[in-house]
């Protein structure tokens, strides 16, 4: 088991969507101190005064996690001055519903800097200072997308499938070690955010509530969960996937489940959001 009170919670990509409702959940369930990490500077401003406000100790740095200099500056900042970090959200991500032909050489590196090696940064800058206090939880934010193919985001896919690979690979070296730091690694379906506006939510895959699923993500942590996958269909995906030839596998998820027409209608979150 474990607990939010009086640790102090790191949370990337935290001034908005999930990431800001984790935070104010986070500290709403007795976490001393709040630290988020965006690169949205305006967001940052609004997040970090509203829950202030609030009565809530709360830190805003801009950091873009896809620049490990920036990260590794920011994290030896938040170090020395904070001492310690206890549970850390990786939270960050981005998304473009393209289909692969239509990427810029930009947009691809953009996407899997962010969303496979940004994570990797973040969690290196701080593990080694978690294992040596004998105390931590890595919370990486991946997607149902990393267990399944999807056409319209080939490119955020396979971002997702590495953030899978990596996140349950620490997840095991670190037991192998007999460290007790923590890994937990969620794999939620669409999320009803501006980040995934306008997707057709596929059979028996609802879009998430941003606050259920956010409650769930604190939920697992508390309990000492190191996999979360939601809704129940997502949790099915491996098996199905594993016991279906690829044909068969394609024709349910595609015409019966619709998840392969699923990114038809994206729209992504404005430039004004």
């Amino acid at each position: 088991m474990s607990s939010f009170k009086n640790k102090i919670v790191l949370i990337t990509g935290g001034a908005r969507g999930i990431g800001l409702l984790m935070g104010e959940k986070s500290l709403a369930r007795g976490a001393n101190k709040l630290i988020i990490w965006d690169v949205d500077e305006k967001a940052l401003q609004e997040a970090g005064s509203k829950l202030t406000k609030q009565g809530y100790t709360v830190v805003t740095d801009t950091v873009d996690v896809s620049d490990h200099e920036s990260v590794l500056k920011s994290a030896k900042k938040v170090l020395k001055e904070h001492d310690r970090v206890d549970i850390l959200f990786n939270n960050a991500g981005i998304v473009s519903g393209k289909d692969f032909d239509e990427h810029s050489m930009e947009s691809i590196k953009k996407t899997m800097d962010v969303n496979s090696l940004g994570i990797m940064y973040v969690a290196r800058a701080f593990l080694p200072e978690m294992i040596k206090n004998g105390d931590g939880y890595i919370i990486n934010i991946a997607s149902a997308a990393g267990l399944t193919p999807n056409p319209g985001m080939a490119v955020y896919a396979a971002s997702k499938w590495a953030a899978v690979g990596w996140s349950e690979s620490l997840n095991l070296e670190l037991q192998k070690k007999g460290t007790p730091v923590k890994v937990l690694t969620v794999m939620p379906s669409y999320i009803n955010t501006g980040m995934f506006a306008g997707v057709t939510a596929p059979l028996l895959m609802p879009l998430l509530d941003p606050d259920d699923i956010t409650t769930k993500i604190l939920d697992a942590v508390e309990s000492g969960k190191d996999r979360l996958r939601e809704p129940f269909m997502v949790k099915l995906t491996p098996f199905i996937r594993g016991v279906l030839p690829s044909k068969v596998y394609n024709f349910v998820a595609g015409k019966i489940f619709g998840v392969y027409n699923s990114m038809d209608t994206f729209t992504g979150r404005k430039k004004e959001d």
